[in-house]
């Protein structure tokens, strides 16, 4: 009777909100970041200790609605000139070149083959806007300097990330053509100019206009369901161009910032509710995505180094980038140590790595790792240098 029980949606996200809740109660006994928790008691769950669930298509799907609608929500709390800003592109930049070079020099000093080392370089130069964010998010700190400048050089990171990616893959083919980087630059800037445009001048008036008429007088929450439509919208185009979803969302939020709305339902506070739900799995399933059963002693060693690596490397290099923008001394730390977390965004380039037979399981699992660690430890130094 019970013997397919835990394969089941219904016990999968019962069992994710649970455990995601238990989370919450253990981070406001001990007054620290919610995420850090859930990500923990994620890790319990999972292969690494009870086992009761694993990362299957359900917890998968879950997991980047909740990603989706995380960044949508951060995006909502941001006006377009705080994103397209010259100094978060030379942030961005450094902040990629640098962890590049110390991931690929690694990958070689500890004997690996130049395209496994070019992998290894790639995945360093991932951020994870959504962790950041979020934490930001629960401090009330999405209006410093700091935190505009690491969402903003958050999301160039990603079309930059883009590139290295396109650029590590034809390397893997013997083949380094200038065309296809040249494409992905040109529908990643045409999307994120258009994108914010259109949004901010076009879709804000329509839901406007919409929220005027009978049927939002009638039934209030069509204006929440259409700002959802233009937030998934949004994410689908930015996947299709191969930039994250939730760089998408995130543009989607900052087009529809100066939209007032007087009869609809509030659509800000109906995405809010629906990020409590997926936000939180979202960042259980990351604990669930890592298995400590596939560590040896030489992967333990490579995985300390890269680790530290990572947040050396992206810490200094943006440092300088913040600098250059002529930020203070706190706030271009504050910067660094906000855009070391890795995330999903390097795991997901390590398994394209591993599909494409370039990486092993070693590296592998070290990458997937080294962003689980880069994702706990953020939050907690983060919240240390900001409680101010």
């Amino acid at each position: 009777m019970f013997e397919g029980l835990p394969t089941t949606i219904e016990f999968q996200l019962s069992l994710l909100l649970f455990v995601a809740l238990a989370g919450y109660l253990i981070a406001s006994k001990i007054n620290q970041s919610a995420i850090v928790w859930e990500i923990l008691v994620g890790i319990a769950i999972g292969p690494s200790l009870l086992g009761l669930i694993t990362y299957t298509d359900c917890v998968e799907t879950f997991a980047h609605l909740g990603a989706v609608v995380l960044l949508f929500v951060v995006g909502l709390e941001f006006n377009i000139k705080d994103v397209f800003n010259v100094k978060y592109g030379i942030i961005a930049l450094i902040g990629v070149i640098v962890p590049w070079l110390g991931g690929y020099f690694l990958a070689e000093f500890f004997g690996y083959d130049f395209i496994s080392s070019v992998f290894v370089g790639t995945a360093m130069t991932a951020t994870s806007i959504a962790i950041t964010a979020n934490v930001l998010r629960e401090m009330g700190k999405l209006q410093t300097e700091a935190a505009k400048a690491i969402i903003g050089a958050a999301v160039i990171d990603d079309v930059l990330g883009l590139l290295v990616l396109s650029f590590s893959m034809q390397v893997t083919h013997d083949t380094i053509s200038i065309v296809p980087i040249v494409l992905v630059i040109i529908e990643a800037v045409i999307f994120m100019v258009i994108g914010a445009y259109v949004g901010h001048v076009y879709l804000s008036r329509l839901i406007e206009k919409l929220d005027a008429t009978k049927l939002a007088g009638r039934f209030p929450e069509t204006i929440f369901l259409f700002a959802m439509v233009i937030a998934f919208f949004y994410a689908m185009i930015a996947e299709l161009i191969g930039l994250s979803a939730i760089v998408g969302a995130f543009l989607a939020g900052v087009a529809l910032t100066s939209c007032t709305i007087k009869h609809g339902k509030n659509f800000k506070e109906g995405a809010e509710y629906l990020m409590i739900i997926f936000a939180s799995i979202f960042f259980v399933s990351l604990g669930i995505l890592a298995d400590f059963h596939t560590l040896t002693l030489q992967i333990l060693w490579f995985l300390i180094t890269l680790t530290i690596v990572a947040f050396l490397t992206k810490i200094i290099g943006c440092y300088v980038g913040a600098r250059i923008g002529r930020m203070s001394h706190k706030n271009s730390l504050i910067v660094g140590m906000g855009m070391a977390p890795r995330g999903e965004v390097a795991m997901i380039v390590a398994l394209i790595g591993l599909n494409l037979g370039v990486i092993q399981q070693d590296i592998y699992v070290s990458i997937i790792l080294m962003s689980l660690l880069t994702t706990i430890f953020v939050p907690i130094v983060l919240r240390h240098f900001m409680k101010d």
